[in-house]
């Protein structure tokens, strides 16, 4: 049976560049930016970080853009996982093509939950 221990919060942002992916990855990295998972070692006894079972969900513009396997990348080890939906936020800002190759004004915020699970008997 599959339980779940933790599900963390984070946000990313790509403000130039207007790259869903990079938001995405963004949220990912600050989900478990400061985290230590040593209770699911102890409580569960797991021998291995990839018996851990790893869930992402991110919500952001353009989802059809996101490179899944470079959000992935954020994690550490786990089995791994990833849900990508339209969600998160537009924000207009400020377009500096000639300096930061930016294609638009566009700031792309995402938002992702990350789940960590553990199969018990």
């Amino acid at each position: 049976m599959r339980k779940r221990l933790i599900i963390q919060m984070g946000m990313g942002v790509d403000q130039h560049g207007q790259d869903p992916t990079v938001a995405a990855a963004r949220a990912v990295r600050d989900a478990i930016a400061y985290n230590a998972l040593l209770g699911i070692w102890e409580v569960a006894g797991l021998d291995d970080p990839n018996q851990m079972i790893v869930e992402v969900k991110v919500a952001v513009p353009y989802p059809e853009q996101v490179r899944k396997e470079e959000v992935l990348a954020m994690l550490p080890f786990g089995h791994q996982s990833i849900t990508v939906e339209s969600g998160g936020m537009v924000v207009q800002g400020r377009a500096i093509p000639e300096l930061l190759n930016d294609k638009s004004d566009e700031m792309l915020v995402a938002i992702a939950a990350v789940t960590v699970s553990v199969e018990t008997d």
